[in-house]
C-alpha cells in the first residue's frame, strides 16, 4: 500500500494512517464535522468572558439591564453551542459508521480473494475477531475518541490562549506545568498499546477456538469432549481478561497520574490567583474567567489522555486490519488476461510439480501429464494422499503448480481471469457444502437466474426432488447452517443438484456417492451418467463399482500415473488397479 501521507506522526500511531483512504472519500462530511466543531469550542470558550462582565459590568453596577443583558448573550450562547454540539455528534457519529461499514466490506472482499494457502494457517475465528472486535474500536475512535479529542485539543489551545491574554502571570505557571503532566503521558502511552495489541490478539484466540469447536459440535458430544473444550475457552477467555486487565490498570494509572498532575498545578495556580484579588492586581471578575478557564483547559488534558489511550487501542486494531489488507494472495490474476477458448484440445496437465505451501517438502503431484479431451469420461483411482484431489484445486486455480503448466483448450490457466478459468468447471466435492439458505437458494447458488422450472429438473436428476418435496416448505425450506436438518445423503444430492443446474462443459465428480445408500447411488450414478452426455466428466472414486464405464482409469499413486486403461485392461496391466479391485469385487 502507498504512504497514504507523509506528515509527521508519532511513530506509535503510524498505522492509524491505513484509515486515511477509508476517511478521504468524506472530506465534505469531516469539513462539516469541524465547522460545527470549532463554533461549539469557539462558543464553549466565550461563556468564560461573559461570566466575567456579568461579575464585573453586572452584579457591581447593581444595575438590572446589565445583569438582564448578559443573561440574555448566555442563553443565546447555550442555544448556539447546542445546535453546533449536536450536528458535530450526527456528522461524527454517521462517519464512524460508514467508515467501519467500509473497512469491513473492503477486508472481506479481500479475504474472499485469498487462495486457500491462506486458510491453511489462519483460523476463521481470527479473522471474524479483526471483522467484528477490531472494526468496533476503530468504529468508536472515528465517531467519538476522534472528534472529542479534536475539540479538547481546541479547547487546549483556545483555553492557553484565554488564560494568557486574562493574566500572563498566573498562565505562565500553567505553560509551565504542562511539561510535566505530557511526559507520563506519553510513558504510559505506550505501554497501553502494547496491551491493547496484546489484549485484541487474546480475544481473537478467543474467538478461533469458539469457531472451530462449534462447527464441529457433532465431533465433540459423539467424543465427550464438552467439559475439556468448554475448559480449553475458559482457559483463552481468562487469558483476554488478564490482558485487558493488565491494559486497564495501566491505563487507569495514566488517568490518576494526569489528573493528579494537572489538577493540583491548577489548585497551586488559582492560590495565586486568589492572593492576586486580596493585592488588588485581578478584579473577582477576571479571577472568575481565570478560574473557569483553567477548569476547561484541565478537563481537556484529562480528556485528551482518555482520547489518547483510545488511540492507542485503536492503533493495535488498525494494525491488525491492515496486516490482512496488506496480505497478498500467491494465486493472482495476470495484468493482461487472454481470452478464453471456446474450442481446443481440452484439459492438460503438462509435466507438472506441486507441493502444498504449508508442505514444501512433500510433492503431491511429481512430473505429472495428462490430457483428458473433450466429452471424455475419466476416472481417478488409487490409494489416500496419491494426488486425486490436488488434481481439482489446480484446475479451479487455488494453487499453482510450481512447474509444469495446467491447460485448458491450449491456454495456461495462469494466464486466464480467475473467472473464465473456473466457469468451465462445476464440483461436486467429498465435504458437501451447504449454505443457512432455503434450498431454492442452495441449488440456485452456482446459477442464480435459474427458474423454477429449472431447479426442479436438476433435483429430479440428481435424485432429489422426492425427499425435497416432502419437506416442510418444499423448495422453500430453510436447511440451517451447513444443512444441519439434512442427512449427509441428502446433503450430497442437493450440491449434485447445484453443480447440474450451473451446466458446466466440465464436471468434477470427487467421490460423488460416497454418502448414498445403494438406492439412491444407483439413481444418482444414472443422473450423472445422463448429465455428463455431451460434456465432459472427471470423476475421483475409491469404490470402482461407479466408474466401471468410463472411457479411462488412471491410476495414481503417491503423485504419478502408474497406470491408464479401461477396467478390463487394468486388472490384466496393473498390480495395483488389481489389488483394489480384488479387494471391492467378490466376482
Amino acid at each position: 500500500m502507498p504512504e497514504p501521507s507523509t506528515l509527521p506522526v508519532p511513530k506509535k500511531l503510524t498505522p492509524l494512517l491505513g484509515l486515511l483512504p477509508f476517511l478521504k472519500p468524506y472530506i465534505s462530511r469531516w469539513l462539516w464535522t469541524l465547522i460545527a466543531l470549532s463554533i461549539a469550542s469557539a462558543t464553549t470558550l466565550a461563556l468564560p468572558v461573559a461570566f466575567r462582565y456579568l461579575i464585573d459590568a453586572g452584579f457591581s453596577s447593581g444595575q438590572t439591564e446589565h445583569i438582564n443583558r448578559y443573561f440574555v448573550l448566555l442563553f443565546a450562547l447555550a442555544i448556539v453551542l447546542a445546535i453546533a454540539t449536536a450536528l458535530r455528534f450526527y456528522c461524527v457519529s454517521w462517519l464512524g459508521e460508514r467508515v467501519t461499514a467500509d473497512i469491513r466490506r473492503k477486508i472481506y472482499s479481500h479475504i474472499l480473494q485469498m487462495s486457500p494457502q491462506f486458510f491453511e494457517v489462519t483460523k476463521t475465528g481470527e479473522v471474524l475477531s479483526r471483522l467484528t472486535t477490531d472494526t468496533t474500536l476503530i468504529q468508536a475512535v472515528v465517531g467519538t475518541s476522534f472528534s472529542m479529542g479534536l475539540r479538547n485539543l481546541f479547547m487546549l489551545v483556545g483555553g492557553i490562549a484565554m488564560l494568557v491574554f486574562t493574566s500572563p502571570r498566573l498562565a505562565s505557571f500553567i505553560l509551565i506545568t504542562l511539561v510535566v503532566v505530557i511526559a507520563p503521558i506519553l510513558f504510559f502511552g505506550r505501554r497501553v498499546r502494547k496491551l491493547s495489541r496484546d489484549s485484541q490478539d487474546r480475544i481473537a484466540d478467543s474467538s478461533a477456538v469458539a469457531g472451530e469447536v462449534l462447527n464441529a459440535m457433532p465431533t465433540v458430544q459423539s467424543y465427550n469432549q464438552e467439559t475439556r473444550e468448554s475448559a480449553r475457552f475458559n482457559d483463552a477467555v481468562e487469558n483476554a481478561f488478564k490482558t485487558a486487565i493488565s491494559r486497564i490498570a495501566a491505563r487507569s494509572l495514566l488517568t490518576v497520574v494526569g489528573i493528579v498532575l494537572v489538577f493540583g498545578a491548577i489548585t497551586f495556580v488559582l492560590w495565586l490567583g486568589a492572593h492576586a484579588v486580596l493585592s488588588g492586581q485581578m478584579t473577582g471578575g477576571e479571577l472568575s474567567q481565570f478560574i473557569i478557564y483553567a477548569v476547561l483547559t484541565a478537563g481537556a488534558i484529562g480528556a485528551i489522555t482518555e482520547v489518547w489511550g483510545d488511540l492507542q487501542r485503536a492503533e493495535g486494531a488498525t494494525e491488525r486490519l491492515m496486516e490482512l489488507l496488506q496480505l497478498n494472495s500467491p494465486v493472482v490474476e495476470p495484468a493482461y488476461p487472454k481470452q478464453l477458448p471456446t474450442e481446443g484440445e481440452g484439459i492438460e496437465f503438462d509435466q507438472v510439480n506441486f507441493a502444498y505451501p504449508s508442505r514444501p517438502e512433500t510433492l503431491a503431484l511429481k512430473n505429472f501429464s495428462l490430457k483428458i479431451r473433450h466429452g471424455e469420461h475419466v476416472a481417478l483411482v488409487g490409494p489416500s494422499g496419491a494426488g486425486k484431489t490436488t488434481l481439482f484445486q489446480l484446475l479451479f486455480r487455488f494453487y499453482d503448480p510450481q512447474s509444469g503448466a495446467v491447460r485448458f483448450n491450449g491456454v495456461d490457466l495462469r494466464d486466464l481471469t480467475f473467472k473464465d478459468a473456473r466457469e468451465p468447471f462445476s464440483a461436486v466435492l467429498q465435504e458437501t457444502v451447504i449454505f443457512a439458505g432455503s434450498v431454492l437458494d442452495n441449488i440456485r447458488y452456482g446459477n442464480p437466474n435459474a427458474s423454477l422450472d429449472e431447479v426442479k429438473r436438476a433435483a429430479e436428476m440428481a435424485a432429489a426432488s422426492e425427499f425435497i418435496e416432502a419437506l416442510p416448505q418444499g423448495y422453500d425450506t430453510f436447511l440451517g447452517e451447513r444443512g444441519v436438518r439434512l442427512s449427509g445423503g441428502q446433503r450430497q444430492r442437493i450440491s449434485i443438484a447445484r453443480a447440474i443446474l450451473s451446466n458446466p462443459p466440465i464436471l468434477l465428480l470427487d467421490e460423488a456417492t460416497s454418502a448414498l445408500d445403494a438406492e439412491s447411488e444407483r439413481q444418482v450414478q444414472q443422473a450423472l451418467d445422463n448429465a455428463a452426455h455431451n460434456r465432459t466428466t472427471l470423476v475421483i472414486a475409491h469404490r470402482l463399482a461407479t466408474v466401471l464405464a468410463a472411457d479411462r482409469i488412471i491410476v495414481m499413486e503417491a503423485g504419478e500415473i502408474v497406470a491408464e486403461g479401461t477396467h478390463a485392461q487394468l486388472l490384466e496391466e496393473s498390480t495395483l488397479y488389481a489389488r483394489l479391485a480384488k479387494l471391492q469385487f467378490t466376482d
